[in-house]
């Protein structure tokens, strides 16, 4: 007997500000790819860090993917509210030898061109009464793993000096530790994302499998630059969509992702738009653009 693997998808937007272009192209995409293959698309708000994080930009995000016509499959999950799995996995690693405290400075790091002068990776040698992150303890690997647009990848992790934190020193949980915690907890089997998170991809397959569980494959989609060359961002100040034109925004979208929408699109609704794009995507046609 044969049974066909459920596709489960999401887009999980940082809320340091109101949703830009880029992350609306990179919405759409993990959308389109979702319902193209029948599955379901789930939204996750990476609210991991409060001090970079204004209060009303969570409220915005999800108003502006509503406009959209992008709704979720099952209710919006907060990291915010999921601190308790994130300590248990951390648990998890520690038990298993696979994370570890560190009380090295960057400045520290930096001058050992990423070696621990304080040892960290040896449990013995570090002082409990000294602020610390914890990192999970990387194994040397050539990983080979194969991307759903941009093909095979190469990737060489090396332990010590790539350890990822997975807790930081003030206490916030890092991004490497609660994108794979989440993404087993939601059972998410495919992942669309921008291409400038592709080089993390060999450390997260480490940690899932020290975890315990199976990877989702990954899609990387170019990011969206501005008149610089920079990557549309929050930081670089990209401007906020105008939820009054949804339609146009969409299009847009489509546009960047080479999909070549018909001109009658414009003068359609979002269910009609998004329709024609569930329908006619195709991801071998985004541009395989440099990151």
């Amino acid at each position: 007997m044969i049974t066909l693997r459920t596709y489960r998808g999401r887009f999980a937007p940082s809320p340091t500000g109101p949703l830009h272009f880029g992350s609306l192209v990179t919405a759409l995409a993990s959308y389109l790819e979702a319902k193209s293959c029948e599955g379901q698309w789930f939204i996750r708000i990476e609210d991991l860090d409060p001090l970079r994080e204004p209060p009303e930009a969570t409220g915005e995000i999800l108003h502006s993917l509503e406009t959209h016509g992008l709704f979720p499959d099952a209710p919006v999950l907060f990291q915010s509210r999921r601190h308790e799995a994130y300590h248990s996995a951390i648990e998890n690693l520690s038990g298993t030898g696979r994370a570890y405290r560190c009380s090295c400075s960057r400045k520290q790091l930096q001058a050992n061109h990423g070696r621990h002068p304080l040892h960290c990776r040896d449990a013995s040698t570090t002082s409990s009464d000294q602020p610390f992150a914890i990192r999970f303890a990387l194994t040397d690997e050539e990983c080979h793993w194969q991307d759903q647009l941009l093909g095979p990848q190469h990737q060489t992790v090396r332990a010590e000096i790539d350890d990822p934190v997975i807790l930081r020193k003030e206490g916030f949980f890092a991004y490497q530790l609660a994108v794979v915690v989440d993404d087993i907890e939601q059972g998410i089997t495919d992942v669309v994302r921008g291409s400038d998170l592709l080089d993390m991809t060999a450390q997260q397959l480490q940690i899932y499998r020290a975890l315990g569980a199976t990877p989702p494959h990954w899609l990387h989609i170019p990011v969206i630059v501005n008149d610089q060359g920079q990557k549309l961002s929050k930081q670089n100040h990209a401007p906020a969509l105008d939820n009054h034109t949804p339609v146009k925004n969409l299009f847009a979208a489509l546009t960047a992702l080479n999909q070549q929408p018909p001109q009658t699109l414009l003068s359609g609704s979002v269910a009609g738009l998004l329709e024609w794009g569930c329908s006619h995507w195709n991801r071998g046609a985004v541009h395989l653009t440099s990151r």
